[in-house]
């Protein structure tokens, strides 16, 4: 099969209704133009592409988006296990403090939400389409310093190791965590009675610590009433995460709130008539998919905000008859304790410059992600 020239995109406005249906991508809520757009509207400092291939009957065969960022080379190499000096030479090697990164993926969700092939197509030769234009974009944005291509399960590598083809370097990121929910469990108690008794004690310590919280599911309306607090709850949080690439404006959930009505969940947390946490989902096929959080980290500890709210996500998953709960990176022990497991995630990357990049890649070969303890919270 062979392809016509791709297809690049400024906004998702413009790439024709004929397309989404060819992929048939809609199915994933994630690559819906109705989700997609509302990123793009709302966060106007992120510069975003987005590519399509087509075959030579001009029917889409595939599909990428692409983000553009400045961001402290630090916040990237903070979470890496390397050398002390190592870690010195890599973040020297971009020359500045602000590199403007280009990542093909969400770089607000963890997973593999940045390439798209549609069923029954040669992948191979649609995948090296789509790394081919991306070599395109990557050579007409200027003053780009790096491209992350994120997050690919095990599975998915035989695909994307081509990526080194290019240039690119595979390195392992922090797991997604994952719970598997078991179809017998049709209430949280029947989860906890799965439980070993000091995790269920563990679950049980978390509702009755934050029993005066007032939890709340919004309306877009409130969602923009509030918007201000979960903002500055939302950033107080991401200040204590191993890896943020760039701060959200939530003015993104009020859109995914209008869009996707119950599909997309934001519930806040309330003590004495004021907002003191928060948490997000998507219901997403077969998966609840936790976005992202927010607490006053202040009254974590004698209200157990944090812990509520992860029970709270087993809740939802349990209501809404989810077989998989996908929690997201970091706090990857405390998740463990609910019964996630870790789900491996590569992600590949290349410097703009050829030199640089010959240089930089041997130093990827020694990176290591942070290790964690992993509980075994349920019965044999």
């Amino acid at each position: 099969m062979s392809y016509a020239p791709p297809i690049f995109y400024t906004t998702i406005n413009d790439i024709p209704s004929a397309y989404w249906q060819q992929l048939g991508c809609g199915t994933n809520t994630y690559y819906t133009p109705e989700f997609l757009r509302a990123y793009e509207l709302a966060n106007d400092d992120i510069a975003f592409r987005y590519i399509v291939i087509v075959n030579n009957q001009k029917e889409a065969v595939g599909f990428a988006s692409t983000q553009v960022v400045t961001i402290q080379i630090k916040t990237i190499t903070q979470n890496i296990k390397i050398a002390k000096w190592l870690k010195k030479t890599v973040n020297g090697l971009f020359f500045t403090n602000s590199p403007k990164i280009m990542f093909c993926g969400n770089i607000f969700l963890s997973g593999e939400y940045g390439t798209f092939i549609k069923e029954n197509e040669d992948t191979n030769a649609v995948f090296h389409e789509l790394v081919s234009a991306l070599k395109t974009v990557m050579k007409e944005t200027k003053k780009l310093h790096a491209v992350f291509v994120k997050d690919f399960k095990e599975k998915s590598l035989p695909l994307t190791d081509q990526l080194k083809d290019y240039g690119y370097a595979p390195m392992k990121v922090e797991p997604n965590m994952i719970i598997t929910l078991k179809p017998e469990w049709n209430s949280f108690n029947d989860y906890k009675d799965a439980l070993k008794s000091k995790y269920r004690v563990k679950a049980n310590r978390a509702d009755r610590k934050s029993e005066n919280l007032v939890a709340t599911a919004f309306s877009y309306q409130e969602i923009d009433q509030h918007k201000s607090e979960l903002q500055a709850l939302y950033e107080n949080t991401i200040t204590n995460a191993n890896f943020n690439a760039q701060i959200l404006d939530l003015d993104t959930y009020i859109l995914l709130k209008k869009n996707f009505g119950d599909q997309f969940i934001v519930k806040g947390y309330f003590l004495n008539n004021k907002l003191v946490g928060f948490l997000s989902a998507m219901r997403n096929q077969e998966n609840l998919d936790a976005h992202f959080i927010g607490l006053n980290y202040g009254l974590n500890k004698e209200y157990a905000i944090y812990p509520r709210i992860l029970n709270d996500y087993v809740r939802l998953g349990i209501l809404y008859g989810a077989k998989h709960i996908n929690l997201g990176r970091t706090a990857s022990e405390i998740k463990s304790t609910l019964g996630a497991k870790p789900q491996d995630l590569t992600c590949y990357t290349r410097h703009k410059r050829p030199l640089i990049n010959s240089i930089l890649k041997p130093f990827l070969k020694n990176i290591k992600i942070k290790s964690f303890k992993e509980h075994s919270p349920f019965k044999k």
